[in-house]
Formats: structure tokens, sequence, C-alpha cells
């Protein structure tokens, strides 16, 4: 009933592979590494990695890297939802009421959704083999690399599982689900980093120590999420009841957020107990004081903690001790967002299409214009707030740390960075919930975009500077990065006493780069709310017709 003949499995995984998503996914990922692997390769106009084996070890790390991180990333994507697309869909308590045992509804869930995953690794195989001839690493690391990497993948796919047990939508469950996975992340690469000269010593840990922890941490979230599908608390409601805050506020353990309190009341205010003032758009107002919060704080409550637990060591290092490392702690709060922002607005607009009152709502005589502001100020604000939370180290830094008062413009232009980045993101957000039909489509959408806008043009630059290509090249593609907070952050001009030493964001301060930043942000996120505007005020003729 677990493995042989358990439905679950069976259902989700006829479904999973067979959609042509499956098919693209995998071509997609298989064209990227072989890319990477085709730019490698020695040719006469390259360096010849035969003769230098720390660049093709640099090399294979970077490859091994980045299916790291490229794993880490989906497997939320698959796993997160996998309980709470029932509860959508509203077939949990249909599910809950057949005879199949919840350890075999929560293997089978977990075991259907990596399943594809895993092709993907498996199928990355043949590329990296290919990379072996280049010298600098032998076939026992590439398989204790493998190891590692399908041990964490099982984790991550717990954890996903785990968290999708506990909350009521896909968006909840995924984003807890990255703020908990983002850390192991960043510790197993440098992990990985650290034991690189000693390559007996990390095969060793990777074939014994890391399969049983993985192991050990994967059947205990597992069990986790089993017990709770003994006896659901959501159970009645079909996974979709609204929570009484004041209740909750009672009943829940650790933090507890006060709507009648500051800074509560910033992201959570109290209920309305008067009527509307004239003039006030009835959009922001509906979707600052219910819709948030519907489902309760869980969800707000658990990125509150693990974020400030999660900064309290970074702000440390990064703000106190080494004041010179600055912008990788602001990179830190550029994830943050980019994790968290996206939440509270990819489902605006794919909300009113999954509970079929999109049309509803635009036979009203609420224009377009107020309908877009003010969905986009309610998700912006929750989103500033919550960022903002991480940023008073920063200010805190710069009244204690002598090294910042002579850069206090510096700051400032830090402070700059993360309300431009806080903008676009929830815009982009906004924007991929008109597009999209349901929001699990639109947060994946999200997240990819912003990946691709602020990611992708430095991790390029970064293995191009790892085969060696010309600095006239490597300037043109850093041009690329103008849209990203990262390459902002690091080309902030800062004097002698905070001098940032070179990295592979940026070389030093760069003035030019910060206003192409700003520029560029600006007009995209006014080109893509001009386009909403127009979509929707197509829409808006069309239903009043």
């Amino acid at each position: 009933m677990y493995l042989v003949e358990n439905p679950v499995l069976q259902r989700e995984l006829l479904v999973n592979l067979r959609t042509p998503r499956a098919f693209v996914l995998l071509a997609v990922y298989q064209i990227l590494l072989a890319g990477v692997v085709i730019l490698a390769w020695p040719s006469p106009g390259k360096l010849d990695l035969t003769q230098s084996q720390p660049s093709a070890r640099k090399l294979v790390d970077l490859f091994f890297v980045g299916q790291y991180v490229l794993a880490s990333l989906m497997a939320p994507s698959f796993a997160a939802g996998a309980i709470t697309g029932e509860k959508e869909r509203k077939t949990y308590e249909l599910l809950l009421a057949s005879p199949l045992r919840p350890g075999a509804i929560v293997l089978g869930k977990m075991i259907a959704s990596l399943t594809h995953l895993a092709m993907l690794v498996v199928a990355s195989l043949p590329i990296i083999v290919l990379c072996l001839p280049l010298g600098g690493v032998s076939i026992y690391e590439v398989l204790a690399a493998y190891l590692g990497l399908v041990n964490s993948v099982i984790v991550f796919g717990a954890i996903g599982i785990c968290c999708s047990s506990f909350f009521g939508r896909t968006a909840a469950s995924l984003v807890v689900s990255y703020l908990l996975i983002l850390p192991l992340v960043l510790a197993g690469i440098l992990f990985w980093n650290f034991l690189a000269a000693d390559g007996a010593l990390r095969l060793k840990i990777f074939t014994t120590i890391v399969p049983a922890y993985s192991l050990t941490t994967s059947i205990l979230l597992c069990s986790a999420a089993s017990a709770r599908m003994i006896y659901p608390p959501d159970v009645g409601s079909e996974g979709n009841e609204v929570i009484d805050l004041d209740t909750e506020a009672t009943q829940s353990v650790g933090l507890v957020i006060q709507r009648d309190q500051f800074p509560d009341r910033l992201f959570a205010p109290p209920k309305r107990r008067e009527l509307m003032k004239d003039g006030s758009n009835p959009v922001f107002d509906k979707e600052i004081h219910s819709e948030l919060f519907s489902q309760g704080t869980l969800m707000l409550r658990l990125v509150i903690q693990v974020s400030m637990l999660l900064a309290i060591p970074l702000m440390a290092i990064l703000l106190f001790w080494r004041p010179s490392l600055a912008p990788w702690y602001i990179s830190y709060v550029v994830i943050f967002n980019m994790l968290v922002g996206p939440v509270f607005l990819a489902g605006m607009m794919t909300g009113e299409r999954e509970r079929q009152t999109l049309d509803l709502l635009l036979t009203t005589i609420i224009s377009p214009w107020q309908i877009l502001w003010g969905k986009l100020l309610a998700g912006l604000r929750v989103s500033a707030v919550l960022t903002s939370f991480l940023l008073w180290p920063v200010l805190l830094a710069s009244i204690l740390v002598s090294a910042y008062w002579t850069n206090w413009d510096s700051v400032l232009v830090y402070f700059a960075i993360i309300l431009t980045t806080c903008i676009v993101s929830s815009v982009v957000a906004l924007c991929c919930s008109v597009l999209f039909q349901r929001t699990s489509l639109s947060l994946m959408a999200t997240y990819l975009t912003l990946l691709v806008l602020y990611a992708m043009p430095l991790v390029v630059s970064a293995l191009l500077r790892i085969l060696d290509f010309p600095n006239s090249t490597l300037m043109r593609i850093r041009w690329t990065s103008a849209l990203s907070p990262f390459t902002a952050a690091f080309a902030v001009p800062l004097d002698e006493e905070m001098t940032v030493a070179a990295t592979e964001f940026a070389r030093g301060g760069d003035p030019w780069m910060l206003a192409a930043y700003f520029f560029a942000s600006a007009l995209l996120a006014g080109i893509l709310m001009v386009a909403m505007l127009r979509l929707l005020e197509t829409r808006w003729r069309v239903s009043a017709l």
C-alpha cells in the first residue's frame, strides 16, 4: 500500500510525468547544462583546461553548485503544493476519507513530487561525465557530489511536504519552505567549498554522515505531516476555514501579532468598526483588512521569526565585525524580499479568478486603475514592512560603528536600493497575477522572472570570468545586470575605510551602474503598470458590454 499499490503515487506520477511541461523542463535543463560544457570545452581560442587543473576543478564545482541551487529552488515548487493543492481543489476531505493511511498519502505525494526532479538530476550525469577528461576531479568525487545532491533533494522535498500539511494555501507553504531551505543551501555550499582541499574527507562525509542525517530528517518531517493528517484541524471546511485572529492570538505560541499595536498595525491593521470615508478605495480597504489574513497569521509569524533568526548572526559579522561586507547583508535583505514579497501580490488577481469574482469586480464602478493601485499598495505595504524588520540592524550599525559615519550617503543609497527592489518585485508579481490563471503558476512565474532579472546576468558573468573571457566581454555582460539589486549594492561608492574587495559582482563603487539600476527599475515598473492597466481596461470594457 505504501509503494507497490499506492493509488496516490500512481495518480501523481501519471499527472506529473505525462504533461508537456515535464518534457519541456527536461529539455531546457539539459540544454542549459550542455551549454555550460560547450562554453568550457577546450578550443584554440579558449583556456586549455587540460593544463590547468585548478581551473577545471573550479568549473566542475560551479557545475555542481549550480545544480544544487537549481534543485533547492525546484524541490519546494514540486512538493510545497502537494497537500495544499488538495485543499485548494476541495478534495482534501475526500482524500482523508479514503482507506489509505496518512503515511501512505504523505509518502506517495513526496515520491511523486520528487521523481521529476530526480530525473533531471540523473539526466545531467552524462554531461558531467564528459567533463572528467578535463582533469582536476575524480569519478568518486562526482559520485559523492551526486549522492549529496540526491540527499539534499529528499530533505528539501520533506520540508515542502511538511509545510504543505500545515498551511491552507500553496503560496504560504512555498514561501515558508524557501525560508527554511535557504540557510541549508548556504550551509551546504560553504561546507562543500570548505572541504575542497581534502577530497578524501569530503568523499567519506558525503557517503556516510550526510545520508544518515538526511534520512533521519526526512523521516521526522514526514512523520510530522502524517501525524497532522490523522487528526486534521482543518477538516469540516475543506481546508479553507477563516480563522479568527483574536482567538489565534490567545492560543498561538511564540510571536503574537497584535493588530492594535505598533508596528503590527502597519501590516495588520485592526478590524474596521466604522464606515469607509467618501472617496476611499474599497479594493485597498478590503485587501488590507481581511484578505491577507483570512487563513490566520501562522505563515506571517514564521516568516518574521525565521528571517530575524538568520539576520542576527549575519548582522553581527557583515555589519559590525566587518563593515566592508555590508553589501552582503543588503543582498540578504534583497533575497528575503524576493522570496516573501511576491507571496502577497502573486495571488491578487488570480485569487479573483479562482473565486470567480473577477468579472463581478470589473463590472463595478471601480476603475481598473483603482483596482491596480489598491491591490499593489496593499501587498507592497506588507512586503515593505516585513523587509524593514531586517533593516533596523543597518540603522543601528550606522549609529554605533564609526566606519559608517563618513558613509551616511551610501547607507541612504542602500535603503533606496531595498525600496526599489520592493517596488519592482511587487509590480512583477502583480503583473504575473494578471497574466496567469492560477496563483501557484503566478508565484512560480514571478520567482523565475526575478531570478532571470536579478541573478542570471551575475551567473553568466561568473562563468565567463572562470573561462578567462576578455575584460571587454565581461564589461558588456556586466551592463546586462543593470536591473540587479545585487550589482547595485556592490556598486555603492565607499571611502577607504570601508573599501569593498573585488568580488564576482562588482569591483568597487560605480555610480553609473547605480544610476542605470534606478533608471532601469523605474522604466520596467512603469512599462508593466501601463501593460496591466491596458489589459484590465480591455476586459473592463468587454465586461461592461
